[in-house]
């Protein structure tokens, strides 16, 4: 047993490279179910600026300096996060207020539904089975009006959070396109001279989650902005924080969109009843999960991400159970990195091969 690990060991961490980039695998995964939280500052700069990074490339391709392709960026970035606060955010949080004040009403209309069942289904269901159904809809209901409720005192803490997002966020982004390259040297000094397996997969990385963080930037603007138009058009309650919930829905693959169905088809439902606009809805929502499906997402990410949709989905599901709201964010570049780890991971048989080279 000794000498068949022994063997394993030998032709996998035949290197110091396989073994510092084992050690750092393991310690990123720790450092994420740890502290990873405590770091949503950083991970925001981050994405933040590789979306504003494509915005300099296109500027300096346009034949502006780099100095004045970062400044501009950045201006751009502020301008829009002051649109956002002072646009977007009044009209959610008092949709959301609204909202919050209206569910008694939808659950007693909900209620009122379910009374109606047994009449409709009496082949189906006994009056004892709906009894018992009734019962257990209704204590989740009440679960569920007893959360919503309560959401509103418990995110007050959340607004320190928020200041301190607003603050540090922009000074991160700042400095995160400013010293761009040297960071890049300042990282590329920890690592080993020789670092073949290294340097493939981050050539792969790089492009794929550059790629996939504008990409999805690009969905979630058009998703929301289709869904938000759609909803005026018909007239739906609360058009702007619904259409805000359907875009960011996307960055749940397959299960997003399942989830924000939900409040979308309750409010219809409240608002409508079973009626021609509410079938209406259900027909435009349709489209538009289509469209983002079978149109959208096959256009901006063909080349980037190249996964089954099962490796996606146990993504998701293990990532967001170790690191919450990042580890659903990030889930598919990291499935998309440990899928490059491990096409690129030498074996015994090129471990020769690297030692010489």
């Amino acid at each position: 047993m000794k000498q068949v690990l022994s063997r394993w060991l030998g032709r996998y961490f035949g290197n110091e490279e396989t073994v510092l980039l084992a050690v750092m695998l393991v310690a990123s995964l720790v450092l994420m179910a740890t502290i990873g939280g405590f770091l949503g500052p950083v991970f925001t700069a981050l994405i933040l600026s590789f979306l504003l990074q494509g915005v300099v490339n296109t500027l300096q391709r346009a034949g502006a300096s780099p100095r004045a392709s970062m400044v501009t960026s950045y201006v751009l970035f502020l301008l829009g996060l002051v649109a956002i606060l002072v646009g977007l955010v009044p009209i959610v949080g008092r949709q959301m207020s609204l909202l919050l004040a209206e569910v008694p009403s939808m659950i007693s209309r909900i209620q009122g539904f379910l009374v109606t069942l047994p009449e409709r289904y009496s082949d189906y269901l006994t009056v004892d089975q709906f009894d018992l159904l009734s019962m257990r809809i209704s204590e989740e209901i009440a679960n569920m009006a007893e959360q919503i409720l309560t959401f509103s005192i418990s995110s007050f803490p959340s607004l320190l959070a928020v200041a301190i997002y607003l603050l540090l966020v922009p000074v991160l982004v700042f400095f995160m396109l400013k010293d761009r390259q040297e960071l890049f040297i300042f990282v590329a000094n920890l690592l080993p001279r020789k670092r073949p397996v290294m340097t493939i997969i981050w050539s792969e990385m790089n492009v794929q989650f550059a790629n996939y963080v504008r990409g999805k930037a690009i969905e979630i603007l058009i998703v929301g902005s289709l869904s938000f138009g759609a909803f005026l058009l018909l007239g739906l309650n609360y058009a702007a924080l619904l259409a805000l919930l359907v875009g960011l829905s996307v960055l749940i693959p397959y299960i997003g969109a399942s989830v924000v169905t939900l409040p979308v088809l309750l409010v219809g439902y409240s608002q409508w009843g079973y009626s021609a606009e509410f079938l209406w809805l259900f027909f435009t929502y349709g489209v538009i999960q289509f469209f983002d499906g079978n149109v959208l997402v096959p256009l901006l990410f063909s080349e980037v991400v190249n996964l089954h949709p099962i490796a996606i989905i146990v993504a998701v599901l293990l990532f967001g159970g170790i690191w919450g709201f990042w580890g659903v964010f990030f889930a598919i570049p990291l499935a998309t990195l440990v899928k490059a780890v491990f096409n690129a991971w030498p074996d015994g048989s090129s471990l020769e091969e690297i030692s010489e080279g």
